[in-house]
């Protein structure tokens, strides 16, 4: 198990080297943006954290917070209102927003706990958080070692984390782009650690585009879902009032 400042260069430096290399992939491209777009018409004040370059909330109007340089410059440059902040340590004051938009971060850091507060703290009572994990440590890959994942979740678990701070579970669905070929991401991970400029050529113009290209659509569901041989799930909750 990695430390936190050990677990966040790990993260910088892999995403730093992913982002430099990509362009940024709009939000209307993501199976997310027909929920995104109903909730972001009344919703003005919004939060995405840790977003990269795949944005799921309108670029226009949004804060983004992210430790990537390249791709705060990309984003601010698209029209974000993009900061240097950590879901650790978001530089925002309390109740700020009524959409929060939290994908793929919280597996990454050391105390999702921390986390957690954050993102219950700037979310306003009444507010809707978009957020999610990888499910099953028994799943666990060497790619969850590479991208940087700090932990995969039982599902009552994380739900239970959630409650802890605030959030109810309102829907969920299954999520993610990660390939279920298990040689598959042996061969992504071996390429990651020999050739890796090589790897991010290819993830960056091959892969992700054809991972968006052909992703499903985004099939929500009252409660929890069945995560029975769910890799990833993603959650809408809301904010206590």
């Amino acid at each position: 198990m990695r430390t936190g400042p050990e677990l966040l260069l790990a993260n910088r430096r892999f995403y730093d080297s992913l982002w430099s290399d990509a362009r940024l992939v709009a939000p209307e491209r993501f199976n997310t943006w027909p929920l995104v777009s109903s909730l972001a018409a009344s919703a003005t004040r919004r939060l995405e954290v840790a977003p990269g370059l795949r944005p799921r909330l309108p670029l226009a109007g949004t804060c983004f917070a992210d430790i990537s340089a390249p791709a705060l410059g990309k984003l601010r440059a698209r029209g974000g209102q993009a900061v240097v902040g950590l879901v650790t340590a978001l530089p925002f004051p309390n109740a700020r927003f009524d959409l929060v938009c939290a994908l793929d971060i919280i597996e990454h850091v050391d105390d999702d706990a921390r986390a957690l507060a954050e993102l219950a703290r700037v979310a306003a009572p009444g507010a809707v958080l978009l957020t999610s994990v990888p499910l099953h440590p028994s799943h666990w890959t060497a790619f969850d070692d590479f991208v940087g994942h700090q932990r995969r979740y039982e599902p009552s678990a994380f739900i239970a984390k959630l409650r802890e701070h605030g959030f109810a579970l309102e829907q969920s669905a299954i999520y993610g782009m990660q390939p279920h070929s298990s040689r598959l991401l042996d061969l992504g991970a071996w390429f990651l650690t020999h050739q890796r400029a090589r790897a991010m050529w290819w993830y960056n113009r091959v892969m992700m585009p054809l991972g968006v290209r052909f992703q499903k659509k985004l099939t929500l569901t009252s409660g929890m879902i069945d995560t029975e041989g769910v890799d990833e799930v993603f959650l809408v909750c809301r904010r206590a009032g």
